[in-house]
This record gives structure tokens, C-alpha cells and sequence, in this order.
């Protein structure tokens, strides 16, 4: 009696891969048909790993699927030389040093760029593109001009709880108050960070714990915020097409969700001129609005709405009065040895028309091996009375 196979034939997995092929896109039912009708000797565990392998060709990520089963894993990064690392709550890892050819790569971002509607050759030799779970990101020559550049985000099914992302915390019960106050006393505020801080992670735990009875309307770039929460509307902008039109801006997805009723208006994150019209709705009675803002540090924050401003031709002043009068408070987020996690808090104000930030808590600089000590601000006291209004 002939042994089964326990691994898929690679000349067997190429041929199928031609065959389905010709019948354009096919479904994970059609690939299962297909290798039914195989007159192999295949063992169970084998015609498993053929379906997966193909299933990711065609409806997946490929040679990448693989990579994204870990629920830990936020980030799947192709370099130019082929090398695959994956960033998670560990930090940042080579997942595989044996590098994926540059036809591997090239043919893989092309065919999830083209799935996705839009095109990527030397023409157009970057795009960016929501395909399910994730935002795929592929840039090739001439703009990367050593090879094929490939980076993938993983949008979470389910956002952890404000709980589990606080459980690694130092001083978890002061952030967690400072957390609830803000929510709970519908207060206007950013959280601000560098890429990967958690800063949509946090923003979403946070949300959880709206009243079930409001409303929340969210707008961003891509489907990232996921609340447990019973009322939430996400609207998301449209890239222009193939043709270069049918562009949705985040400004205009932000008046839209102005007339949907919202009692909490969410901006997934501010990157340009939206920022006015945020800005416009914090200022017209929607309180308890928030949002996400690159930024390293509570300090550059003012720099960087200023920034955005000017790119909606709003003055420094405007920008600063404007700023000063909706928001209230920035949470600054970064990653540290003890993961992502809160470590500024500060008050915005405005001085002098200009925008300004007045610390009310930040960790202090410690010596190596010694605890950082988390220190407040000279206004601390006034925002301190108000958490115990709110604070569980």
C-alpha cells in the first residue's frame, strides 16, 4: 500500500494554483471542490495544508497568512532584501532570515493592490489598501529601488478591555481614574503617541465605558476603533479609484456624522486640514469628543495641531484659539519595557494666543535599574477633585 503524502507537492501546489486560476477569484468552496477531485494519496494533515496554502494565495496574504495567526501580532514587515519581521506586544522580531524572492514580493503586492481595485506598477509605485483585517502598504522600485517593500497592519476582531490593557500598568489606579474622568465627564481630548504606542488600542478600551444609551460616531482613514459598545457608527473614507476620482475626504465624513445625531463625535485619528472641522464640532456643543494624534511627546503636541491648521489655511492664532477653546486634555501613550501604556497627562491652554500645555502628570527621568516616579503638576489638584466624582 502506497505511503500518503504528509506534505503538498510544490509542483502539485503550482499546477492547482493555474488551474483555479483560470476561473478568475475563486472562493474558499471552490478550492475545496478542487482538491477533492485529486486522485492523490494525501494524508488529511497534507490536503489541510494544500487548502490553507492555496486559500492564502487567493484570498489571503500568501506567503505571509502564516505569520498573521499569532492574536499578538500587530505588524508584518517584508524589507527590501526579502526579510519578514513581525512586530507584537514582545517588540519587534525576524520572524524568517530565509528572504521572499522579489517576484514572490512583487507578485503578491500587486495582486492585493489589484484585488483591492487600485494599481501599483512603475507608474504608481506605492499604494495603500484595506483588505479585511488588514492595511497593506507596498512600495516598489524605482521609489524603493533595492526591491519590493511590503508592511502590513492587523486590525483586531476584538479590541482588549480597558482591564487587560491596564493590568501591566505602573500606577494602573490613577490612570485608569484619570481614564474614567475624562469619558465619563465628557471631556474633549486627544490621545497622542508615535506610531505602534497603542494610542487606537487605548482609545477604543476607552470608549467602552460610554453610557450604552449614547450615541457614538467615529470617522478614520481605516476600520480600526472597535468599542464594546452597543451604539457605535463607524464611517470610513473612500481613495480615489483607478481613474484617480470618487474621493471621500475625513473632513467630509466629519459633517456627515454631524447630522447623524452623534453624542460623542470620534476622529480616528487627525493627520491634516480635518482639523478644522473636528475642531468646529468640539466648539458647537459636542462634548465629550476624541481623538488620536501622532506626536513624541505632550509638548510637540501644540506644534502639530498648528501644523494641521495651516494645512486648512487657519492662522497659528486661529488654530490656537480654536484648539484652546475645544480641547481640554491630552493623554500621551508610549511603548516602554512594560509595554504600551500611558505617561504624560496634560492640560491644553492658550497664552498669549499661542496653544500651550500645562503638565499635570509625567514620569520623571530615573537612574538605571531604579523606578520611575510618576510626578504631578502644579494643576493636578483641580483635576484630582474631579475623579472621585467618576473614578470606580
Amino acid at each position: 500500500m502506497s505511503a500518503r503524502h504528509e506534505q503538498p507537492d510544490a509542483v502539485l501546489h503550482e499546477e492547482l494554483k493555474i488551474s483555479l486560476g483560470q476561473d478568475g477569484h475563486p472562493d474558499p468552496e471552490t478550492i475545496a471542490n478542487k482538491i477533492g477531485q485529486l486522485d492523490q494519496l494525501m494524508s488529511l494533515t497534507g490536503t489541510r495544508q494544500l487548502y490553507r496554502e492555496l486559500d492564502a494565495d487567493f484570498n489571503g496574504l500568501g506567503p505571509l497568512e502564516k505569520f498573521l495567526t499569532d492574536p499578538c501580532v500587530t505588524d508584518v514587515l517584508v524589507d527590501p532584501d526579502g526579510k519578514v519581521w513581525v512586530d507584537s506586544d514582545r517588540g519587534l522580531s525576524l520572524a524568517q532570515e530565509s528572504p521572499l524572492s522579489e517576484v514572490v514580493r512583487r507578485r503578491l503586492a500587486v495582486k492585493i493592490i489589484a484585488n483591492a481595485g487600485k494599481r501599483l506598477d512603475e507608474s504608481v509605485p506605492f499604494a495603500d489598501v484595506n483588505c479585511g483585517r488588514y492595511r497593506f502598504h507596498a512600495v516598489i522600485p524605482p521609489i524603493s529601488p533595492t526591491g519590493t517593500t511590503i508592511s502590513v497592519r492587523v486590525h483586531r476582531k476584538d479590541s482588549p478591555t480597558l482591564a487587560e490593557l491596564q493590568a501591566s500598568w505602573p500606577d494602573r489606579e490613577v490612570w485608569l481614574a484619570v481614564l474614567q474622568t475624562l469619558v465619563l465627564g465628557r471631556h474633549n481630548f486627544l490621545i497622542s503617541g508615535a506610531t505602534g504606542s497603542g494610542k487606537t488600542t487605548l482609545l477604543a478600551a476607552a470608549l467602552s465605558l460610554v453610557a450604552p444609551a449614547e450615541r457614538i460616531l467615529i470617522v478614520e482613514d481605516a476600520l480600526e476603533l472597535r468599542p464594546a459598545h452597543p451604539q457605535t457608527l463607524s464611517l470610513q473614507t473612500r481613495p480615489p479609484n483607478i481613474e484617480g476620482s470618487g474621493t471621500i475626504e475625513l473632513s467630509e465624513l466629519i459633517r456627515q456624522a454631524l447630522r447623524m445625531r452623534p453624542d460623542r463625535l470620534i476622529v480616528g485619528e487627525c493627520r491634516g486640514a480635518e482639523i478644522k472641522d473636528f475642531l468646529t464640532a468640539m466648539n458647537t456643543g459636542h462634548a465629550g469628543a476624541g481623538g488620536t494624534l501622532h506626536a513624541n511627546s505632550v509638548a510637540a503636541v501644540p506644534a502639530r495641531l498648528i501644523a494641521m491648521g495651516s494645512l486648512a489655511g487657519m492662522s497659528p492664532e486661529t488654530t490656537a484659539l480654536q484648539a484652546g477653546s475645544a480641547l481640554e486634555f491630552v493623554l500621551h501613550v508610549d511603548r516602554t519595557a512594560q509595554g504600551r501604556r500611558p505617561v504624560e497627562f496634560a492640560k491644553l491652554a492658550v497664552d498669549q494666543h499661542r496653544l500651550v500645555v500645562h503638565p499635570l502628570l509625567r514620569y520623571q527621568p530615573a537612574e538605571p535599574g531604579e523606578k520611575q516616579r510618576l510626578s504631578s503638576g502644579k494643576d493636578w489638584q483641580d483635576f484630582a477633585r474631579s475623579m472621585d466624582r467618576y473614578a470606580t
